[in-house]
């Protein structure tokens, strides 16, 4: 997926790797890129006991925290180079508790316009193998321009 049928920025995965990198919530919460393409996004994060709620499970704000950062970075993947991107706003719907070994968030862009874009994200728990959905995100992203 493109904006307008052009490649903004042929070399997005640099970009979206050295700005994840600078997250220090990403970070903290033990984070990383498994997937990186245009338009989509998936992060995953390892369970951690500094994670959970009060019964063990992930805790809603852990599921908050990437799905909307995984929704910025597969808006990321379509921007020019000297881009950025803000959230505008996200919803999130827990489904189910997040149980598991691994909590992972599977963004795609749903809408690329020139200064707004749209994501859904699914986030999902479980082992490595099998993950299944226990919360559903869209999200809505601006771009802002940084020095090149």
């Amino acid at each position: 997926m493109t904006l307008a049928g052009k490649i903004y920025n042929p070399d997005y995965e640099t970009a979206v790797r050295a700005s994840f990198a600078r997250q220090g919530l990403m970070g903290t919460l033990g984070a990383w890129l498994s997937e990186v393409a245009p338009g989509k996004i998936t992060i995953e994060v390892p369970h951690a006991k500094k994670l959970t709620q009060q019964q063990g499970f992930f805790h809603g704000g852990v599921a908050g925290a990437i799905a909307d950062t995984a929704g910025g970075y597969a808006a990321m993947t379509l921007m020019p180079p000297g881009s950025e991107v803000l959230t505008v706003e996200y919803k999130i719907n827990f489904i189910r508790p997040a149980a598991g070994t691994l909590l992972r968030a599977s963004a795609e862009i749903v809408r690329a316009g020139k200064n707004l874009l749209i994501a859904r994200i699914d986030v999902s728990c479980g082992t490595p193998d099998k993950c299944d959905s226990c919360a559903i995100a869209q999200a809505t992203y601006m771009r802002v321009e940084t020095a090149v």
